[in-house]
């Protein structure tokens, strides 16, 4: 019984020091296989959410503005 459970405790243990460095880069948005502790530089990854949010507004600007198709009135 006691081997079981160090075979259970070490099975926790290396789960979790493998899973802890692959969930903080998904929850970057990095490579899984990435270095999780590498310095992120704040300018660029705010500098690139800034861009998808214009040209996401761009793309809703263009599609409401957009001018309707004449209608054949018979």
């Amino acid at each position: 019984m006691l081997a079981k459970l160090k075979i259970l405790f070490v099975g926790v243990v290396l789960g979790a020091v493998i899973a802890f460095p692959l969930g903080m880069n998904h929850g970057r948005g990095a490579p899984l296989l990435s270095n999780p502790f590498a310095r992120r530089d704040l300018g660029d990854s705010v500098k690139e959410k800034a861009e998808a949010l214009v040209e996401g507004a761009r793309e809703k600007l263009h599609e409401v503005t957009r001018p309707e198709p004449k209608r054949d009135n018979r």
